[in-house]
């Protein structure tokens, strides 16, 4: 029994290794290694419960699934956190409250099934007050005041100053896109585009912040766009009554994983390569649909500060569904930029949940190091 224990918990131990190498291979080359990216949560709670078994029986074989934690500590702190003291923000510095969220076309369809979803998000804003707003899954028209959120948000925060493009428009009067709010002027915009047919699109816009100029990224990369189906599937996989229906409804979930892991390995090389060209200290917001262990989280986050790795606490997960464990929404900076009071606003007004951080922008100190 002891040996068989041993031989499981080998496997989970390998399993949890390979979720590491995940941040590391791109899905273009080997695109099973985003599915190890996924499985992460999981494979670290076995590989946790195996070290305290062996703890229990007080047996040394609990370093074959401590190795495999302590080697991607770099994964685990990305996932979890225990911010035990706040962080303090730096003297003689400008403050920028961010708030990034997936707004799900502000339940546009009904999704919720609550009429007060959208005025809800709203009231979530002008509580939150942010500085900087980024929405992704963003929509407006202008056929009725009902859904014209653009207009509405300029009407109801202070974050006026915008910058929005559009990935499809309908009657020339529906619009679907992303959007950038805020209260410092913008003195450039920009886009990348894919060039692939998608509804994802990052922008870039450029804000004057006293003296200096920042700039601020917006992204939605490739979801793994999963219809009505899918989910109830993977809830509940005795929904489907024959072997054949299961294998045929498995593929479908892992033909969809694999096309939107190997359209975001390109997508965000073509973001980290421009973000890599900034002349400006950077701010980057947005929708990864990728966790903290994958290629994507690891490639565009090189070089710069997570937010919540500052100053969160906790899971930090942002999906609000099925996994809803997962974090793939995601707050990053330059590290000439400090963050506090990081937090997640669990409030059920989307598929996911808006993430906000107070970000501090060094100033230099007049006559230092003269």
């Amino acid at each position: 029994m002891f040996k068989l224990i041993v031989f499981i918990n080998i496997g989970a131990a390998f399993l949890l290794v390979l979720s590491h190498v995940a941040s590391y291979v791109s899905p273009s080359f080997f695109w099973l290694a985003s599915l190890m990216a996924l499985a992460y949560p999981g494979l670290l709670l076995v590989n946790l419960l195996f070290i305290l078994y062996w703890l229990l029986v007080k047996s040394r074989a609990l370093f074959i699934s401590l190795f495999a934690v302590l080697v991607g500590f770099d994964n685990l702190r990305t996932q979890i956190q225990l911010n035990l003291f706040k962080t303090e923000p730096p003297a003689h510095a400008q403050k920028l409250r961010v708030l990034s969220f997936n707004a799900r076309l502000f339940d546009l369809y009904d999704w919720t099934g609550n009429p007060r979803t959208r005025d809800k998000i709203f009231e979530m804003v002008q509580e939150e007050a942010p500085d900087i707003l980024c929405f992704q899954e963003f929509y407006t028209t202008s056929k009725t005041t009902r859904r014209n959120n653009l207009d509405t948000l300029l009407q109801l925060q202070k974050a006026t100053n915008h910058h929005v493009a559009y990935t499809e428009t309908l009657r020339e009067s529906d619009h679907w896109g992303i959007a950038t709010f805020s209260t410092y002027p913008v003195v450039r915009k920009g886009s990348i585009l894919f060039n692939e047919k998608t509804n994802n699109l990052c922008i870039f816009t450029d804000l004057k912040v006293g003296e200096d100029t920042i700039r601020v990224y917006n992204v939605h990369f490739q979801s793994n766009r999963f219809k009505r189906e899918d989910y109830e599937f993977l809830g509940n996989p005795n929904a489907k009554p024959s072997n054949d229906e299961k294998i045929i409804a498995s593929r479908n979930i892992i033909r969809r994983l694999q096309v939107g892991a190997v359209k975001r390995a390109h997508q965000v090389k073509v973001v980290a390569d421009h973000i890599a060209s900034s002349p400006y200290p950077v701010i980057v917001c947005g929708d990864f649909n990728d966790p903290p262990a994958s290629y994507t989280y690891n490639k565009i986050s090189k070089g710069l500060q997570d937010a919540f790795v500052e100053s969160g606490w906790g899971l930090g997960n942002t999906f609000n569904g099925l996994f809803s464990v997962l974090r793939i929404d995601y707050l990053l900076h330059d590290p000439r930029l400090v963050g506090t009071g990081y937090k997640t606003i669990k409030k059920n007004l989307s598929d996911h949940y808006a993430i906000v951080s107070d970000l501090w922008l060094k100033k230099e100190v007049p006559g230092k190091g003269e």
